[in-house]
């Protein structure tokens, strides 16, 4: 019988850089290509961590479930995502950087899971306010 192991990391405490110059290629890789965005990223009013800017801290993280055609196909990777949490600690808006599986249903299972988490809000001046945080979220099957 398969057992599932799912590993979802919190990556906010690393400051994001915005850049529009190319990006070299460290090494060949095999991972999808990221998601275009449909829309501008970064929606109006929502900050970045960094400088005056404190990260959200996770208080609640639901671990996400494997879907049964995923375990099946033994679909194994991460799914990469920007999250907005929001001035209340739960999760708005949130984006796929990097795709794992939209044929099975793990990039789906990613966004739904990391809605359901709560956080410690970052502020800004000591006021609570919406900040961008990206989300690793690891599905791997072992035997």
């Amino acid at each position: 019988m398969l057992g599932t192991v799912v590993l979802a990391v919190l990556v906010a405490h690393i400051p994001i850089q915005v850049s529009n110059a190319p990006r070299p290629l460290h090494h060949a890789s095999t991972a999808p290509d990221p998601v275009k965005p449909e829309h501008p990223w970064l929606p109006a009013g929502v900050y970045r961590a960094g400088g005056e800017v404190s990260s959200p801290k996770v208080t609640k993280q639901v671990p996400p479930n494997y879907t049964g055609e995923a375990m099946r196909a033994s679909v194994e990777g991460s799914v990469l995502m920007e999250a907005v949490v929001l001035a209340n600690g739960t999760v708005g808006e949130v984006r796929i950087v990097r795709s794992l599986d939209k044929e099975h249903g793990l990039d789906n299972v990613a966004v739904e899971t990391v809605k359901k988490w709560l956080f410690v809000p970052g502020k800004k001046d000591g006021v609570p306010v919406p900040v961008l945080v990206e989300v690793k979220m690891a599905f791997s099957l072992r035997k």
